[in-house]
């Protein structure tokens, strides 16, 4: 069986470990830092700092076990051992987080959360460098779209019936969203194959000497793959990055804190403001594939200026809604509730187009050896700028108050949007793709 041939129901398959995943996400940036002002009594700059902890365990991680995955072979290949001890492990510790926040102790609710997002780092670069293992070069924005799509999916679970099942018990949502991300990953196990080379039949998980090597190399690969970034006459790969580094910034400070401006600023049920963001994930998710599509048709480079124009214009329209209106109740009818769900659809058809094309951007500007390490230095970036976005939005917000979310955002995009126009690889468009091949341009 050659599973390099592109599928469309094997990618769709994939499609459900971002579906789990992107339920865990939705859920935990939903709710968590809710948890963390109201029953530890945090401010936002140190909400903003905890928030941090997935991005951190995804900064030091992710390389390293991109790398790793790379180097393993197993009668199950190279991706599969990794999801199989994390998945598992990150459902059990997120299902535990309301009964920790039912002792208000904040350290055990610390250590859950740690832990919960140290399993999930465990697992999630080798189920986002699963795609490019098994898709063509020439399909790889339309299989992005695909599980795009299938994440948006999942986000759009937990936004909307996290509502329901938040507002008749706070833990319900962590219980569902443990379980159906278990189901979902362990579906991509049973039913995805992993390309032949990558499986040793009969092979054991050296896990010691496997890490030992990686350890050597993966970073020495982390080095040498960020010397591409710096050294490289042509600016591409460094553009790229920083634009994912910035609009990442703009789309996490929104992702944390937006369901504490509904609360704060707005006035109404966090669960309302998780809703809004759940109309944001269903305009995503119709809108993944058709961007996929697009970004073939028309290039991915263009596609991505498109987006980051529309998110931008949402954006700041959302800010003159806030501060001109007031809900006048958490209820979904209300005029300016509705108007900012009506923003949100058309803001998350912008993201599809951003966010759905940028990874094959990246992991066409490199070889078929190195796409894990490719993928690990997308995340690299991403989280990076997770990282930095949660503690800034913050402590910002700590200063003039939640008013500033909205334009702190847009700054970010428009950061974005000024990097993309200096990007010119890694726009593959249909059969070119077939006769591309990497070729490092350096000093």
């Amino acid at each position: 069986m050659n599973v390099k041939e592109f599928k469309y129901s094997r990618i769709f398959l994939l499609g459900f470990g971002f579906f789990g995943i992107s339920i865990i996400w939705a859920l935990y940036n939903a709710y968590v830092p809710i948890f963390l002002q109201e029953t530890f009594k945090l401010n936002k700059t140190i909400t903003g700092f905890i928030m941090t902890i997935d991005n951190l365990f995804a900064v030091l991680l992710l390389p390293f076990l991109g790398a790793l995955s790379d180097m393993t072979r197993t009668r199950l290949g190279r991706r599969k051992p990794y999801i199989l001890l994390g998945a598992p492990s990150a459902a059990l510790m997120f299902a535990l987080i309301p009964l920790a926040r039912r002792y208000e102790n904040l350290s055990l609710f610390m250590g859950t959360i740690i832990f919960m997002n140290f399993f999930m780092a465990l697992f999630r670069s080798p189920v986002i460098a699963f795609m490019p293992d098994i898709t063509p070069s020439e399909k790889r924005s339309q299989a992005n779209g695909i599980i795009n799509f299938m994440g948006g999916l999942g986000a759009l679970l937990a936004y909307f019936g996290g509502k329901i099942l938040y507002d008749i018990n706070y833990a319900y949502p962590f219980y569902f969203g443990a379980a159906i991300m278990l189901i979902a990953n362990m579906l991509v196990v049973l039913f995805v194959p992993e390309p032949e080379e990558y499986r040793v039949p009969g092979g054991k998980l050296d896990i010691g000497s496997i890490i030992r090597e990686t350890a050597r190399k993966s970073f020495g690969e982390l080095k040498e793959n960020l010397k591409d970034v710096f050294a490289s006459k042509e600016r591409s790969l460094l553009a790229i990055l920083l634009a994912i580094f910035f609009w990442f910034i703009a789309f996490n400070s929104l992702e944390t804190f937006f369901t504490s401006y509904a609360k704060y600023r707005l006035g109404i049920e966090e669960s309302t403001g998780a809703f809004m963001l759940g109309v944001f994930s269903l305009s995503f998710m119709l809108f993944a594939i058709p961007a996929g599509l697009i970004g073939g048709r028309i290039g991915r480079r263009k596609t991505i200026i498109l987006g980051l124009l529309i998110v931008t214009a949402v954006v700041l329209l959302a800010y003159q809604l806030g501060e001109s209106s007031r809900p006048t109740s958490s209820s979904l009818n209300d005029p300016v509730v509705m108007s900012f769900m009506g923003l949100f659809f058309v803001g998350g058809i912008g993201w599809a187009m951003i966010n759905v094309n940028s990874l094959p951007m990246v992991v066409d500007m490199t070889t078929e050896e190195k796409l894990g390490g490719y993928t690990g230095l997308y995340y690299f970036f991403s989280q990076a700028a997770n990282l930095v976005a949660p503690p800034l939005a913050g402590a910002f917000i700590d200063v003039s108050g939640y008013k500033t979310l909205l334009p702190f955002a847009a700054v970010f995009f428009l950061l974005a949007l000024l990097m993309v126009r200096f990007v010119k690889r890694g726009d593959i468009v249909g059969e070119i793709a077939k006769s591309y091949e990497y070729v490092p341009d350096v000093d």
